[in-house]
């Protein structure tokens, strides 16, 4: 009997689960690594094919522009500001957002309900979420909630910098100042990437300036 249930529990999930399902991408690794730009090669790839494609980021992030995803080499794509992932859908628009087929996510780390947008977006809604963060902060501890996305990810990618100062691989982010607060947006100014060797040096130079 129990074998007879378990089997039609199985057929049940096959025919539920003939809607197309959604993915989830994770692009991660330090500043300066093209993370935007490889977000928004993935997205301009999937509109070129006839998709209809969004990109959201944090509002947080005012650097270069307001309502734009710009990588540090100037490029542009328009995007949605939010200070919230769960507002997106009322922002953007019911109708408008079942038309969508993907999602891109500029500055992950900086979105608390991160992990509850992609699971309901890929899981229910059928949206290809393609996420970009950084992975770690500038003590090397896992920044934001990004990192909980890989146990949802259909694809991870790390990527590397170059190291400021030697020319290696880059892996690490290095904060120039002795501020303490995890969320201090900037760019070059604030920050370099450097491996692994520069990154502990760095530290403790800029703790003993700190001490100062």
């Amino acid at each position: 009997m129990s074998s007879h249930k378990s089997a039609n529990s199985i057929a049940s999930l096959v025919v539920e689960g003939d809607a197309t399902p959604g993915e989830v991408h994770l692009i991660i690794g330090p500043m300066f690594a093209g993370k935007t730009t490889a977000l928004l090669r993935r997205v301009r790839s999937e509109a070129n094919n006839g998709r209809n494609v969004a990109i959201i980021k944090s509002s947080k992030d005012t650097r270069y522009a307001v309502d734009s995803v710009v990588t540090h080499d100037g490029t542009k794509f328009p995007c949605w500001p939010l200070t919230n992932l769960s507002s997106f859908r009322d922002q953007f628009g019911s109708d408008d957002y079942q038309k969508l087929d993907v999602i891109g996510i500029d500055e992950a780390q900086f979105f608390d309900d991160l992990y509850d947008f992609c699971c309901k977006a890929a899981d229910q809604d059928g949206k290809i979420v393609i996420v970009a963060g950084l992975d770690g902060d500038y003590l090397r501890r896992s920044f934001g909630s990004v990192l909980d996305i890989v146990p949802l990810a259909d694809s991870v990618t790390k990527l590397t910098a170059r190291c400021e100062i030697c020319g290696k691989r880059a892996f690490f982010t290095l904060r120039k100042t002795d501020e303490k607060e995890t969320e201090l947006i900037g760019g070059c100014d604030l920050y370099m990437p450097v491996c692994r060797q520069h990154f502990v040096n760095g530290q403790v130079l800029i703790d003993s300036q700190g001490k100062d």
